[in-house]
């Protein structure tokens, strides 16, 4: 099926974990974190949605590209914003994601490879990753009579805009449906064969030591239903999704 420019009016945002000082949602694909300059073509924003599902103000604690989906966490005040940034910037929170890449991967990995931001400086960034399962499907592309894949779990060191985008490229193995960092001729097969438009990249799980409460909180989210989906197309061993 072919993402859906607005995939969150019909329901409730799925809720992952929440106390008196933090909530988290199962991000869908598609869906902003909150307005931007940049995307005029949709009046959803996740910020907004929770607002009103809760009732109450809320703050995104970190950024999730629209097209990425998962674990997205909001502080419930000004004081937890700040403590739960704090953590963030330690490097104190572990990330865990999902994606689906073109081509064999090394069975592990560390991607060290600086990244420029917006303002044009040069900032240190780091990926770990595991290779969790790999295919290889009867559809020719290009010069080859197959097509290989690789499901990855990536564990970003550092937090750099589209980090894992970036690194997945710098490596060769980019994540199928990213655009501009991806494979135009990839995401082309994908959007002509399977109908599938959206990027294959989600936020598993966070891991961190609760700032207030001083407790291990540990947060998980199913993949969403067209990344299910493309494990089953590709063949994939679903039993990792248990």
């Amino acid at each position: 099926m072919i993402e859906e420019k607005n995939m969150s009016a019909a329901k409730n945002l799925e809720i992952l974990f929440q106390d008196e000082h933090y909530v988290a949602i199962n991000k869908p694909h598609g869906l902003l974190v909150h307005r931007s300059k940049i995307a005029t073509n949709t009046d959803e924003f996740a910020v907004q949605q929770l607002r009103d599902q809760l009732g109450q103000h809320v703050h995104p604690a970190h950024r999730l590209d629209r097209k990425t989906s998962g674990v997205l966490l909001f502080a419930l005040s000004k004081e937890a914003l700040t403590a739960i940034r704090a953590t963030f910037e330690n490097e104190e929170m572990e990330k865990r994601y999902w994606s689906i890449l073109r081509g064999y991967t090394e069975p592990e990995g560390l991607i060290d490879y600086p990244l420029t931001n917006d303002k044009g400086k040069n900032q240190e960034a780091q990926t770990a990753y595991t290779t969790l399962n790999q295919t290889e499907v009867e559809v020719p592309f290009g010069k080859h009579p197959t097509s290989r894949y690789s499901w990855v779990e990536a564990r970003p060191k550092t937090g750099r805009m589209h980090q894992l985008r970036k690194h997945f490229a710098h490596i060769f193995h980019p994540i199928i449906g990213d655009r501009p960092h991806g494979c135009n001729k990839q995401n082309k097969l994908f959007l002509d064969r399977w109908q599938m438009g959206t990027m294959l990249l989600h936020a598993v799980a966070l891991r961190f030591i609760h700032p207030i409460t001083k407790t291990e909180i540990s947060i998980s989210a199913q993949p969403q239903s067209e990344f299910i989906r493309m494990i089953d197309v590709l063949k994939f061993d679903k039993n990792l999704l248990a």
